[in-house]
């Protein structure tokens, strides 16, 4: 009997694994671009951070980001668009009441560099920020604009990485609200642990040249892949932690969550 059951636990496990490697070996393309911010698809993304705690405060935020990205030629040349809309919930001075609005929208091109290898993405372009929010604490209330530069390597099957680094500095908007000059850099790697499901961590280092105000956090997450018909589904979330920050309202720790969407041709 003991026998019997031991050759049905290791006859699921089998089954198991042929299910999961034949699963991951099908959708493995999709697999490792699904975190590829460069990828030759649209996509659209519902992400949030929840911020649980604001330096020099005991306030909490919230950001919810919808993202739409599509590839577009221009000339012979390849390109890839990426727009930006934040719904923001801060606390506001004097008094900290908490307003919830919309942001400033943003908006970057990326040419995309033909890297000779299909695996590695490599793009910069222009960035443009206006003054699109509903409150004036919700926004900067100045025009911006910049640069964005992307690098996604997925040559291995098993980890992929890559950055996201972008700077804007203002150049029109209210006089009497502060200039944004403001560089980020969001390195980021996944590590793939079979049948779709992955290791993440993607923190946002942000450093204002105006204040000298910056937050760099570090983070952990977990996601899963799932490909349904022609679309492919990213969730995740990962819970951020500050190793360094200066200034006031940087938070302190935060969860990021997501589903990001990848509709294939």
């Amino acid at each position: 009997m003991l026998r019997c059951r031991i050759c049905l636990i290791l006859l699921f496990v089998l089954c198991v694994v042929t299910i999961t490697t034949t699963w991951a070996q099908e959708n493995g393309d999709a697999i490792a671009q699904a975190n590829n911010p460069l990828a030759n698809m649209k996509a659209f993304n519902i992400q949030n951070y929840y911020i649980g705690d604001l330096t020099e405060s005991d306030d909490d935020a919230n950001q919810f980001w919808l993202r739409y990205a599509q590839p577009f030629s221009l000339a012979g040349t390849h390109w890839l668009m990426r727009a930006s809309l934040p719904v923001n919930t801060f606390p506001t001075p004097p008094d900290a009441k908490t307003e919830t609005g919309i942001g400033d929208f943003g908006i970057f091109a990326a040419y995309l560099f033909d890297t000779g290898n299909p695996a590695v993405s490599f793009g910069i372009g222009p960035q443009l920020t206006t003054p699109t929010a509903s409150n004036d604490d919700l926004g900067s209330e100045k025009w911006s604009a910049g640069f964005a530069n992307v690098l996604f390597n997925a040559t291995s099957p098993k980890i992929q990485y890559g950055y996201l680094l972008t700077w804007q500095h203002s150049f029109a908007g209210k006089d009497s609200r502060a200039d944004v000059n403001v560089g980020a850099f969001q390195p980021f790697a996944m590590y793939q642990l079979g049948g779709g499901t992955y290791l993440r961590a993607a923190p946002i280092w942000v450093y204002n040249f105006e204040s000298d105000n910056y937050s760099v956090p570090l983070g952990l997450g977990i996601g899963q892949v799932v490909k349904k018909g022609k679309t492919v589904f990213n969730f995740f979330v990962e819970p951020q932690f500050s190793v360094l920050d200066h200034g006031p309202g940087q938070p302190q720790w935060q969860i990021y969550f997501a589903v990001n969407m990848q509709f294939m041709q």
